[in-house]
């Protein structure tokens, strides 16, 4: 799956917060995300996002 710049994502499990939407801040090799709850920024492979995002 491709991701773009400012993109939302919904993941299956939510965030400590209790957000399951983030926001795509940077793409490569590595997607950088920002949760829109508590605005919490963490990095994940491409690979490991596509498991956890809900389809």
């Amino acid at each position: 799956m491709s991701y773009e710049l400012n993109q939302i994502v919904i993941t299956k499990k939510p965030h400590v917060c209790g957000s399951k939407e983030w926001k795509v801040i940077r793409t490569g090799a590595d997607i950088k995300l920002e949760c829109q709850g508590c605005k919490r920024v963490i990095m994940l492979a491409s690979f490991e996002l596509d498991k956890r995002v809900k389809k």
